[in-house]
């Protein structure tokens, strides 16, 4: 049986950018009118990409949908669907779409090729995605990777920081979305996102792994939102609305109930089942992934800060992936559109 596994992100590749950039190019300004455009009363219509099918890690969305809360905001959502090949970015780049979801990593490799792009909140404060062992591998630190073989995104850039900051090498195979490897072999070691494979795994046969999580190795990154430059600046009151909207979803739906938002799924993804749906919402609040790991309250949903960015961004200097001092968080990230 072939185990599908959740989203790991694409991020650009150069000749993918350099099609974006000759896109844009094409396209001028953006095709959407500025706030002041059509009747007072009409919602206004605003287009987001996800990064993956419709699941738990897009709870904020669907519970916004479900409840009314953008509809309150004046808002006329439009919420896509992604996939292993959604290229999310690269839409929101080229005005496809106004708002996608993504990791903060690859945003900021996104900016630094040149993209017009603006990271805008944060989905979750920590980016679940991890190295998933089996529970009795006797791996049990990072630099026991040493000579291993991992399968995971070769372009996630937390590899080459775990080979610079322990020292050790291994080899990489690529990610190929699924998790039947992973059931069939006991050594096997895989990048994962926690709060979604394992259910598969285990429905596998396979007992309930363990991990290894990136920010355990100082590399912390969000899961985030992040918009169109221009598009954002125009409608700026707009997305002020949808993010203020966008924060009550998350808030009602780690707090509350949320069969609403698991409704909304079903609808529109058939595929997902309640089972997995329930175990996916026990982890994000379990792990409290939209508060915060060390959050008290929920004051932090949504929120992203410039000193978070400016230790991503140097960690990508260190490890030339950017060139050093191209970036700024400023160049990355705003937080003007927060409530």
């Amino acid at each position: 049986m072939h185990y599908v596994c959740a989203r790991m992100r694409h991020p650009l590749s150069r000749a993918l950018a350099a099609a974006v950039a000759a896109s844009l190019t094409l396209l001028g300004c953006s095709k959407q009118p500025g706030s002041s455009a059509g009747s007072a009363s009409a919602p206004f219509r605003i287009n987001v990409q996800l990064d993956w099918v419709a699941e738990p890690e897009h709870g904020g969305f669907y519970q916004a949908l479900a409840k009314g809360y953008f509809k309150e905001a004046g808002l006329d959502v439009n919420v896509q669907q992604g996939g292993a090949n959604g290229f999310v970015i690269q839409k929101v780049a080229t005005d496809q779409a106004d708002i996608g979801q993504s990791d903060s990593t690859n945003t900021i490799l996104a900016s630094n090729q040149g993209l017009p792009i603006v990271q805008i909140g944060a989905v979750f404060q920590n980016d679940p995605s991890v190295l998933m062992l089996h529970a009795d591998n006797p791996v049990t630190r990072f630099e026991e990777l040493d000579g291993k073989i991992i399968m995971a995104r070769p372009e996630w850039a937390f590899l080459p920081y775990l080979k610079k900051k322990y020292h050790i090498d291994f080899k990489i195979i690529p990610q190929n979305f699924a998790v039947g490897n992973f059931i069939a072999d006991r050594n096997f070691i895989q990048q994962g996102f926690y709060t979604a494979e394992p259910f598969f795994i285990v429905k596998g046969g396979a007992k309930y792994p363990k991990f290894l999580y990136a920010w355990d190795a100082g590399f912390d990154a969000y899961t985030c939102i992040f918009a169109n430059r221009a598009w954002a600046a125009r409608n700026a009151d707009r997305v002020r609305a949808f993010m203020a909207a966008y924060i009550r979803g998350w808030k009602d739906y780690v707090e509350g109930d949320p069969s609403p938002a698991h409704a909304l799924m079903k609808q529109v993804n058939p595929n997902v089942t309640d089972d997995f749906l329930a175990f996916s919402h026990k982890m994000i609040v379990d792990e409290k992934l939209v508060v915060g790991r060390h959050a008290t309250d929920d004051s932090q949903v949504g929120r992203i800060s410039r000193e978070r960015f400016a230790v991503q961004i140097s960690q990508l200097e260190d490890l030339g992936i950017i060139p050093r001092g191209k970036l700024t968080p400023d160049n990355v990230m705003t937080t003007d559109y927060l409530p």
